[in-house]
């Protein structure tokens, strides 16, 4: 079982996604919640349905930090017909973080609607059109990240649950670009859930690409619950992360099986 004790600190410091924790509770008091419960920084998904003011008053108060929300919405990085609406956007999205004091925002192949539905599945173009795409707004992403100093997080997404029609999908593809861009300001979301679902071999693809981790989220698989209430084994992902250098944020983007509840997520005795 998982405990709270003073022995079992992770390296990495905790972020919670207050989107879908502590759903009990209104929006605005997930930030002290979230204080109280031993996590440094807060993230949730979108902006624009958000008083900024409100937002950075409550993370002020609270005394945690901003790691991140989505910068992007419902637009998408392959569709050649939305690139500048795209870049638009994100500039619109890099001013609302730097606004509230967020150190990123995360970006997505796909527009995601409510629900996290992948809106257009894009079967009219290629795949070639759409890496193409991706990468050469990828390149413009990153000019923006650097101008501005808010990171970039590229993320890929489950396409057998949550997001079924999504583009990105595996850690090498998202890797392997924000490497050939070789910007310190683009980086790649590695989402622990996301990669189960998708393409398992957790350990190996975080030493095949955990250089170019800008952000971790965790939940288990399957349900997406706390760590500990599925399949995979945590112990060995947090010490491969740790192992590769990595020494980001560990957001917990998840959906509590009850309420909301630290003690679950610090890492197990070893005893």
């Amino acid at each position: 079982s998982y405990h709270n004790t003073k022995e079992d600190n992770m390296v990495f410091q905790k972020s919670a996604c207050i989107e879908p924790m502590y759903q009990e509770l209104p929006f605005l008091d997930r930030f002290q919640a979230a204080k109280r419960d031993g996590f440094d920084f807060v993230e949730f998904w979108s902006w624009t349905n958000k008083d900024l003011d409100a937002v950075k008053a409550a993370a002020r108060s609270a005394g945690v930090g901003i790691s991140g929300f989505n910068g992007d919405a419902e637009l998408s990085l392959i569709d050649p017909e939305q690139k500048e609406a795209y870049l638009d956007f994100l500039r619109r999205s890099v001013e609302a973080a730097k606004k509230v004091g967020a150190r990123s925002v995360t970006i997505h192949s796909n527009g995601l609607g409510e629900g996290g539905v992948v809106i257009d599945h894009y079967d009219r173009l290629s795949d070639t059109v759409k890496l193409c795409t991706m990468f050469d707004t990828l390149k413009e992403c990153a000019r923006i990240a650097e101008a501005s100093g808010v990171l970039m997080n590229l993320e890929p997404l489950n396409i057998t649950t949550d997001h079924v029609g999504n583009f990105l999908q595996t850690t090498r593809m998202a890797a392997e670009m924000t490497r050939l861009i070789a910007s310190p300001k683009l980086k790649v979301l590695y989402d622990v859930y996301h990669m189960q679902l998708n393409e398992g071999s957790l350990c190996d693809n975080i030493r095949a690409y955990g250089d170019q981790f800008g952000h971790v989220h965790v939940a288990d698989a399957p349900g997406r619950h706390e760590p500990g209430t599925g399949e995979i084994n945590f112990h060995k992902v947090f010490a491969c992360l740790e192992d590769v250098g990595y020494r980001g944020l560990i957001g917990f983007e998840l959906i509590p099986e009850t309420t909301t509840d630290i003690e679950i997520f610090t890492e197990p005795d070893h005893a």
